[in-house]
């Protein structure tokens, strides 16, 4: 989810207003909530500051994170007695108030950056480097501690590391167990071994999709517009899922040499157009129109039988476990090669902290397995952290969902943990001028849903003048 609308050069005016003398007025917290908390205590002590300080920590995030970090704010006081964190909650316009903060000379000493901004700010000098603290660390810096290389691929740039993923998250299948096993269709499996290639993830979404006259796609007498269920949902505005389908088709959203576009090859393109044909082509997929029309979102549609499938993100397990109706889970089919997009926010600290030392004892506190542990159970998070992926190291969170109240974790998610994401997720972070890159890349998009234009057509069109912008763009770090 993009939480940015500012580019650099918005940046560079405001902090220029700053200069003449714009102020912000600082954000509060609201009171604490109750929240059970993990058994397991923290990592290895580091050694507090000499005296007491305070620093912020700002974020966004619903109920369930905001509860996580007091949760967390609480154990951490209890064990640095000398450092307190001011947790700013900050759900709405988040970047934009950051980078307000930031301009006013008054930047918060820690905060969750999201992936599309990470490098610009890293770049643009905002972000404190952690280099020598994580790797001289006997627990964060372990050469085994983190799901590698993706860890060092989203947290370095030329060589320096600039904060600690929360977690991963990725996008995978969710199904309606109950109308395969009406429709006496296999479903989908966890292993990545065993994952339906396209053509047979094409031929069960036909199967699983049905008009008001019992018919289906392939069927003479189909109507698409008198829809009775769809096979799947495929989300064409969500980021993670467009890059998790190039991937599978061993193309690239960005060239991760230069930074550039890379769209406009027929890697990336092909894929692309797979997505738009399956409503445009196929009519296996409702248009993202068909939501509004109906007043349901895809959980809904799950639960009540309009949707046989789901592609959505590790995170939107937190709710829809919930459904009334059984839930499967599974790896995303493959166009060529299994593949998914990994993505978290980082926690960084902020490189004008008068407490540097501070911000990074949080900040590692954050990278540590009790943080983790509270999103992990509610199945908002997968973990970044080796450890937690073991047989014991599972047993800590992974609770058998066998109902709507009870347990989270369908059958065999343990493979989209173990197997499916570490072995077959790639990192996808923004470069800066990204930002103003998305104005000419997602009208382009939008033509390519509506049918308005072939992927080919429209990313050919778009990438010459998106790549413009980000060859304009420049790093500072230097290597």
């Amino acid at each position: 989810m993009s939480h940015n609308k500012l580019s650099r050069r918005d940046f560079l005016r405001m902090s220029a207003l700053a200069a003449a003398g714009v102020t912000l007025a600082a954000c509060g917290a609201g009171s604490p909530a109750a929240t059970e908390q993990p058994e397991e205590t923290t990592a290895e002590e580091v050694a507090p500051p000499a005296e007491e300080v305070t620093i912020s920590f700002m974020g966004w995030g619903g109920t369930e994170e905001d509860e996580g970090v007091r949760a967390a704010i609480k154990v951490f006081q209890e064990e640095q007695s000398s450092i307190k964190v001011d947790w700013i909650h900050t759900p709405d316009n988040y970047t934009e108030k950051v980078l307000s903060m930031v301009a006013a000379g008054t930047p918060p000493d820690t905060s969750f950056v999201g992936g599309e901004v990470f490098q610009p700010w890293a770049c643009d000098g905002l972000l404190l480097d952690i280099t020598s603290r994580l790797e001289g660390d006997p627990v964060v810096g372990a050469e085994d501690y983190f799901i590698e290389p993706q860890e060092r691929q989203r947290c370095t740039i030329k060589g320096h590391w600039y904060g600690i993923g929360s977690c991963w998250v990725a996008p995978h299948i969710y199904y309606n167990a109950d109308i395969f096993d009406e429709e006496g269709i296999e479903p989908p499996s966890n292993d990545p071994q065993e994952v339906w290639d396209w053509d047979t993830f094409l031929d069960v979404a036909t199967q699983l999709t049905v008009d008001t006259n019992g018919k289906h796609p392939n069927e003479s007498g189909f109507d698409p517009d008198s829809m009775d269920r769809w096979g799947v949902h495929w989300p064409l505005g969500n980021g993670t899922t467009l890059y998790a389908a190039i991937y599978s088709n061993e193309g690239q959203w960005l060239d991760p040499d230069t930074g550039l576009l890379a769209i406009d090859q027929p890697a990336a393109y092909e894929a692309v157009q797979a997505l738009a044909d399956l409503n445009l082509k196929h009519h296996v997929a409702p248009a993202s129109a068909t939501f509004d029309q109906l007043g349901m979102d895809n959980t809904q549609m799950l639960e009540n039988g309009k949707l046989a499938m789901a592609i959505d993100g590790s995170w939107a397990l937190a709710w829809i476990h919930k459904i009334e109706a059984t839930l499967g889970t599974a790896a995303l089919p493959k166009m060529k090669v299994p593949a998914t997009d990994m993505q978290a926010h980082i926690h960084c600290g902020f490189k004008d902290s008068k407490y540097p030392e501070a911000a990074w004892q949080w900040v590692r506190f954050l990278g540590t397995e009790y943080y983790q542990l509270l999103f992990l159970r509610m199945g908002l998070w997968l973990p970044s952290q080796r450890s937690l992926m073991t047989e014991d190291g599972l047993q800590k969170w992974m609770t058998l969902r066998t109902s709507p109240t009870e347990g989270v974790h369908p059958e065999g998610y343990e493979k989209i943990v173990t197997d499916f994401v570490p072995n077959y997720g790639h990192v996808t972070y923004q470069p800066p001028g990204y930002s103003e890159a998305t104005s000419v890349i997602n009208p382009a998009l939008d033509a390519i849903w509506v049918g308005d234009m072939t992927a080919k057509e429209a990313f050919e069109q778009a990438v010459p003048e998106a790549n413009a912008i980000l060859e304009k763009e420049t790093c500072n770090i230097v290597g």
